[in-house]
């Protein structure tokens, strides 16, 4: 039987694993024959770095209460999922909300906590992560 740490250990690998390949494969892509010196030729545009960014719509919540946290994605695809992470003994781990990406890269998340004090949050998709904020329970 596989544990569900084990589980998310092998697809942190796999993640891993696959972003070094992409790496590796667009730094052999790369050829003297791109180098040339050919005016006509147009530049790429680089894309966008990923970010996330996000608010909760309370500072303090009573255990169990409904409130929302809501932020704007830029460089992520719509239609994607944005999670919900809380810092417990030290890791983050991924809580069941999650919610999709809109087309003008806006999400909002209903979450309701039960681990009473201040609980560290993130919002993250992928490797993206959105910066930490707090939201006390009592």
């Amino acid at each position: 039987m596989i544990s569900k740490r084990r589980s998310l250990r092998l697809a942190v690998v796999g993640v891993l694993g696959a972003a070094s390949l992409a790496l590796a494969g667009s730094a052999m892509a790369a050829t003297p024959a791109a180098h040339t010196a050919t005016p006509a030729v147009a530049q790429k545009a680089v894309p966008a770095k990923a970010s996330i960014t996000a608010k909760p719509s309370v500072s303090s919540v009573r255990a169990w209460q409904l409130f929302r946290v809501t932020g704007k994605t830029t460089g992520l695809k719509a239609g994607s999922k944005v999670t919900l992470q809380q810092k417990q003994h030290g890791k983050w781990v991924s809580l069941p909300a999650s919610v999709s990406i809109a087309r003008d890269g806006s999400y909002s998340l209903g979450v309701k906590l039960g681990l009473k004090g201040k609980n560290d949050l993130r919002i993250v998709s992928g490797t993206t992560a959105s910066p930490v904020f707090n939201v006390t329970v009592r």
